[in-house]
């Protein structure tokens, strides 16, 4: 990513720490530290206040860093970073600094508070989190990438689901064609075939596939750190009364959350949406988890589609929309997709197809 797109970060973090009072923020989770300027190891911190930038990290990071950070002073060294910070003067007393309270233990906020004790600390929550909701056009070109390396390869493993192969052979070709096309799979693959599809997280297990089962899938690539996430239900052998209901309204559902989305929506309403659909069909106890999530450097950000939700959609949020229903000791069934909102509607990311595949 450009010089220029890190700068733009800056400029709106420092505005919204402006707008609350603060005059900087200390932040030490390493999404967070990706996010604002670039840095992909696992040991590091920066601090931004209004006029200056520091990265924070030691001697296992010193060439690394300075190929990836950008538009921020380096210090490399040994010991707690916050000591580093201290050694070189970088936090003037009085002031109202920031730091992530969701990401912060106790025992460094106490090495913050001790080193610092002229200092106004501020626990902040979702500051970060809030700010890289809204994606950039390099954010969403990752994405987009990822999502397209993630139908290719849902493509070619369809042949593999057949009566005798299993869910972990399934799961652990995929892994390997997401690791030798991208940056890796963005989250551990779920093929689920027959009952354990009622799992919504299932793990892969020895199970082969048997003529008659529903196979959930859920996986996906992720590409310049951006993850993808896609699920699809093919069945294999034919497709009795039953699995053409149940596939037919999460589809339905699928297919109202994603006429609905778009920027003002309220991620309760986009929830209440594909719930309601589902339960006036008479399945709603049977769809046991919420409608989606955000999508980014993380597989699960803001904003959330949930009745929890206080949020609403905005321009450029890249969320799921994933409904689902799962019935113990039968099978599931869930469709997912990808979508980038925008002011009249949605763009949906993902171009595998959401009718119901029967595998013969």
């Amino acid at each position: 990513m450009s010089n220029q797109v890190f700068s733009s970060r800056l400029y709106k973090l420092r505005t919204v720490l402006s707008a609350q009072g603060l005059d900087g923020i200390f932040i030490t989770n390493l999404t967070s530290i990706r996010y604002i300027c670039g840095f992909t190891g696992s040991a590091a911190s920066c601090l931004i206040t209004q006029d200056d930038s520091y990265f924070i990290s030691d001697g296992r990071y010193d060439v690394q860093s300075g190929e990836q950070v950008q538009n921020m002073e380096r210090f490399i060294d040994f010991g707690p970073h916050i000591s580093i910070v201290a050694k070189n003067n970088l936090i003037q007393n009085g002031l109202n600094l920031a730091f992530e309270g969701d990401h912060t233990s106790v025992s460094q906020y106490r090495a913050m508070t001790d080193t610092f004790p002229k200092v106004n600390w501020k626990s902040t929550s979702m500051l970060m989190e809030n700010l890289q909701a809204v994606k950039d056009e390099s954010e969403l070109e990752a994405i987009r990438t990822a999502v397209e390396i993630t139908d290719a390869i849902y493509a070619e493993i369809l042949p593999m689901l057949k009566p005798g192969t299993t869910e972990k052979e399934v799961a652990n070709q995929m892994v390997l064609r997401y690791r030798q096309e991208s940056d890796g799979e963005a989250y551990s693959p779920i093929v689920a075939g027959g009952s354990n599809g009622a799992l919504p997280h299932a793990v892969p297990s020895n199970r082969p596939f048997e003529k008659g089962d529903f196979i959930v899938i859920d996986a996906a690539a992720k590409y310049a750190g951006y993850h993808a996430d896609m699920t699809r239900t093919p069945v294999v052998g034919e497709a009795t009364e039953k699995h053409i209901e149940i596939y037919d309204i999460v589809k339905g559902s699928q297919q109202a959350g994603c006429d609905a989305a778009q920027a003002g929506v309220s991620c309760k309403e986009m929830d209440t949406i594909t719930r309601e659909y589902i339960t006036k069909r008479g399945y709603g106890e049977y769809y046991n988890h919420g409608t989606g999530h955000g999508l980014g450097l993380e597989i699960h950000t803001e904003p959330r589609l949930s009745h929890l939700s206080t949020q609403s959609l905005e321009v450029n949020n890249v969320v799921t929309i994933e409904p689902g229903i799962y019935l113990a000791g039968w099978g599931g069934v869930r469709i997912e997709d990808d979508v980038i909102i925008k002011d009249n509607g949605c763009e949906i990311l993902n171009k595998t197809t959401k009718e119901l595949v029967v595998l013969n």
